[in-house]
């Protein structure tokens, strides 16, 4: 097999077959942590990314989804094996997806796997892992530290150092069982007691501070997330988030199912629901992944017909579309813009009431489905879809003009929540709030993977990352999208062939499959593998907004609070996202 080797690193990575991009795997040496952090170092040296990392445990009694709930315990204990961990980190190189696997030995506190450890501080017990410790990612990478925090909640594999507080447990089970530990899989998931948490924020200190708590229940019907703002009159010292309320243990359902047959149909629905406003990302994202796996592991391999792949890009864009009109009528609204939002909802739901009646969904749920897509679109409806988007291109560049010559608005939105390009670099920052801090990233504009090559998306971006920027950016990205879905449109009238292939009902060979699709946060990401029957041993989902979120902290410094609800919404994260 071929390999190649990156940013002058001596790391020998093999190309993944089948994968709907470009990707490449290496696995290093079990606890070679000196090679993981050179390897990322460079990276960031070179102004690359981190997409995302997790942790996997192998072994132990997990049984396969088609297997009974319930099992027979001498029967799990019969195909008990021992158990393996590895920490796992995708990042995004000019050559493509790149996926580091790092075995983590077994330790000596392996002899009391499973049990806490002595409590001796006062604070809720903690947890010995039989594995060993990962390198902290975050000096390297900032966005890295909730992400190692999630990672020791879900499987009790976590790193050596750093910030270690629970950020998805809340207390809500005990410190030593993990929702994705093998044997936690093998047995009927159990009810907890709810708990009272006594989380350490960070304080700050000082003449005349005080803490102002948001949350996590909110003056509205939104999703929960708590912000302790730290202040001096009304002026912003810091930002602290807690999240975490909306997990759903989406990743253990997951690893209950099977990509053999139906099972497929019930696994995209499942990512279609892990954010709603985002349902054709996430969807398909994660058919991308099962369908790399179809491929590799199916009799006679697999392959999407290519004006599937047409249909879902323009769902994808009239999902980018939707999102972007309901955000330029919100943050109207929280600068008292009243105007703006009416006219903007009204867009938007006229948009909506096209999807109804064409897809079947006003949010296009269920429209992506393993092997293309539910159902094809006639001739009559493009035509409707075009007129439709000339429609919009007027009544929008109408609204672009009242937004930027309203002085009031504008006074709201300029300098307000600014990330400057180089702290949006340092931090990470990706997405739309990325490319309004001059961030130049879109997967839709790499030029490697279909239809985006034959599309020819032309990215925008923004030096002045402030509010005012992230408005500019919408409209911006509305226009490109418009663009888009007319020329997707015209290749669709010439390109013949199903919207949707068979899926196979056996899936005999264990494979993995990576999915990474730019929805309209920016770029959602599914990691799977299965075993040698088609069940799910692992799905690995991550949304842009874990990036983020801990931006949000600190654009909201040296702000008023009052300001906060504007910048907030300027950004627009997900909680179900990064909950899941």
């Amino acid at each position: 097999m071929n390999t190649q080797r990156f940013l002058d690193q001596p790391i020998d990575f093999a190309p993944l077959p089948a994968q709907a991009f470009p990707v490449w795997h290496a696995e290093l040496a079990a606890g070679d942590d000196a090679a993981l952090l050179d390897f990322c170092r460079a990276a960031r040296a070179a102004g690359r990314w981190l997409v995302t990392l997790w942790t996997s445990i192998d072994g132990g009694s997990h049984r396969p989804a088609a297997a009974p709930l319930l099992p027979d315990p001498a029967d799990a204990a019969s195909t008990a094996t021992p158990q393996s961990a590895a920490l796992h980190v995708a990042l995004d190189l000019a050559e493509g997806l790149v996926w580091l696997t790092l075995p983590l030995p077994a330790t000596d506190a392996a002899q009391s796997a499973g049990k806490p450890a002595e409590d001796t501080t006062g604070q809720p017990p903690s947890y010995t892992s039989p594995f060993a410790t990962f390198p902290d990612l975050a000096p390297i990478f900032p966005s890295a530290t909730r992400l190692q925090r999630a990672a020791f909640d879900l499987t009790g594999v976590g790193p050596a150092s750093g910030d270690r507080r629970p950020w998805l447990r809340h207390a809500n089970w005990p410190a030593d069982w993990f929702p994705l530990a093998p044997d936690t899989l093998a047995a009927p998931a159990p009810r907890f007691a709810t708990q009272a948490e006594d989380y350490a924020f960070v304080r700050v200190e000082g003449e005349g501070v005080h803490e102002i708590p948001v949350g996590p229940i909110h003056a509205g019907v939104i999703e929960p997330g708590h912000f302790r703002f730290s202040v001096v009159g009304e002026l912003v010292l810091r930002l602290e988030q807690r999240l975490g309320w909306k997990h759903r243990g989406i990743a253990q359902r997951f690893a209950r199912l099977s990509l053999a047959g139906a099972g497929a149909t019930a696994a995209a629905k499942l990512a279609g629901r892990i954010a709603g406003d985002s349902t054709v990302a996430w969807a398909w994202a994660f058919c991308q992944a099962a369908e790399a796996i179809a491929a590799q592991a199916a009799t006679g391999g697999f392959a999407v017909p290519p004006r599937a792949l047409l249909l879902r890009a323009l769902l994808l864009e009239r999902e980018r579309v939707a999102a972007h009109l309901a955000d330029l009528g919100a943050l109207g609204n929280d600068a008292a813009f009243g105007f703006g939002l009416m006219e903007f909802l009204r867009l938007r739901e006229n948009w909506l009431r096209t999807q109804a009646g064409i897809f079947g969904h006003r949010l296009l749920m269920d429209c992506v489905v393993p092997g293309g897509v539910a159902r094809d679109l006639g001739a009559d409806d493009a035509a409707s879809l075009r007129a439709e988007c000339a429609t919009l291109a007027g009544e929008l560049a109408k609204l672009h003009a009242i937004y930027d010559d309203h002085a009031g608005l504008q006074d709201r939105l300029l300098t307000t929540g600014r990330v400057t390009p180089a702290l949006a670099a340092q931090l990470g920052l990706i997405g739309l709030p990325g490319r309004a801090s001059l961030q130049a990233r879109d997967l839709r504009c790499r030029g490697d993977h279909a239809p985006w090559r034959a599309l020819a998306p032309q990215m925008v971006v923004h030096p002045n990352g402030d509010v005012a920027a992230r408005v500019l950016q919408r409209f911006a990205e509305i226009d490109e999208s418009v663009r888009l879905i007319g020329r997707i449109l015209a290749q669709l009238a010439s390109t013949d062939g199903d919207c949707r292939a068979p899926w196979p009902e056996h899936l005999p060979t264990a494979a993995s499959g990576f999915g990474w699709v730019e929805g309209w946060r920016g770029d959602v990401f599914v990691a799977l593998s299965t075993g040698a029957d088609g069940h799910i041993r692992r799905c690995h989902t991550h949304d842009p907004s874990w990036h983020n979120w801990p931006v949000l902290e600190h654009a909201v410094i040296g702000n008023i609070v009052a300001d906060f609800p504007l910048i907030n919404k300027s950004f627009n994260l997900s909680y179900a996202g990064v909950d899941s």
